[in-house]
């Protein structure tokens, strides 16, 4: 199964299932010498763990990561980190009722037909479980990037988008409410819309919104490996996302160039920043922002028409424990394939300059 390594130089690999033993990772080509905050790695865990809230899954994880190489007396070898997070909650018995059936806009068709079978049992792979790992490596990369401040925040659930600047919004109140939206008026509609959404067993979408500073202009590189390119892929690669947009994104090409460009001051810094940091695919040193999409979750605890193996017609009763809106928790993950994408260009810029 390929597909499951992200990043040239700082490089992640990822392994297991939703209903296996664990999830884990290598992360491959961290520097030696990083000394490691182990605490800051467990609180990015604690941040996308499931059962935290009463508006996400009500999954029992403690989500508790065991580092086995890669790191001595608190500081990286300059070996593979490899680490483990045990599954602890599982409840397969759940899936047992879609053994032979497809969850519409859900992986267990295309899986079934790429590989010829599938781990049923909360999705196996294609699982958001899968992300856990992310999030470890993407909370070491933050460390290794220093000064960067990278933070996400929920700006849309549903029809219900918070409309004002990050640049007037104070992102610490994200973490102060269940939604993970900076503003606390804006935080209680959409929680209040994501609970009646529960109740009648269906789910609803919503957009992460990412504020990046700190990064010096230079980093990123021409052509395939733009920085603004991997960010997409990176974003892309996360379950349940739509859409992924930059600077000024789509509401762009309502503007004329004249309107658009980022004239320069002295310094080299700009007035404006409808490119959103990044020019001809390298940072400028402005601060980096983009929006990601999410789909409302395709796993409903309603009643659904699908179709079985055979392709025959038949109507499931949904189970189990999902997430009525998958933005709250995933913040954190965001956060955590920027940080991998940062700290990969920066490792890059240096080969850059030798």
């Amino acid at each position: 199964m390929a597909g499951n390594s992200f990043g040239t130089v700082f490089r992640l690999t990822t392994f297991g299932e939703s209903h296996g033993r664990g999830l884990g990772g290598v992360i491959d080509g961290c520097p030696a010498g990083l000394e490691l905050d182990l605490e800051a790695i467990q609180r990015d865990l604690d941040r996308r763990k499931p059962g935290q809230s009463a508006i996400v899954t009500q999954r029992k994880e403690s989500d508790q990561v065991t580092f086995y190489s890669g790191i001595f007396e608190g500081f990286t070898t300059g070996t593979p980190i490899g680490f483990l997070i045990p599954n602890a909650n599982q409840k397969s018995g759940d899936y047992s009722h879609i053994a032979d059936s497809y969850r519409p806009s859900h992986a267990d068709y295309t899986y079934d037909q790429k590989y010829g079978s599938r781990d049923y049992r909360g999705g196996g792979r294609s699982s958001a479980r899968e992300t856990v790992c992310r999030v470890v490596a993407g909370a070491i990369a933050k460390q290794l990037l220093g000064n960067v401040s990278i933070q996400a925040y929920v700006s849309q659930v549903g029809s219900l988008v918070l409309e004002t600047p990050y640049q007037e919004l104070d992102l610490e109140k994200s973490e102060q409410n269940p939604v993970r939206c900076p503003d606390p008026d804006m935080a209680q509609k959409m929680e209040a819309h994501i609970r009646e959404v529960r109740k009648t067993g269906d789910t609803i979408g919503g957009v992460i919104s990412c504020v990046i500073r700190g990064v010096p202009a230079g980093w990123g590189e021409p052509v395939f490996d733009k920085l603004h390119a991997c960010l997409g892929s990176a974003m892309l690669s996360i379950n349940a996302v739509k859409g992924f947009e930059y600077g000024s994104g789509f509401e762009g090409v309502k503007m004329r160039g004249s309107e658009h460009n980022d004239a320069f001051n002295p310094d080299g810094s700009t007035r404006t920043n409808h490119s959103g940091g990044v020019q001809g695919g390298i940072s400028n040193g402005m601060d980096i922002y983009f929006r990601v999409a999410f789909k409302p979750v395709a796993t409903l605890l309603q009643s659904y028409e699908t179709i079985d193996k055979e392709g025959e017609a038949v109507t499931v009763q949904g189970k189990g424990r999902h997430d009525p809106c998958v933005v709250p928790r995933a913040v954190p993950i965001v956060e955590a394939m920027a940080a991998l994408v940062l700290a990969d260009m920066s490792l890059l810029s240096r080969l850059s300059r030798i």
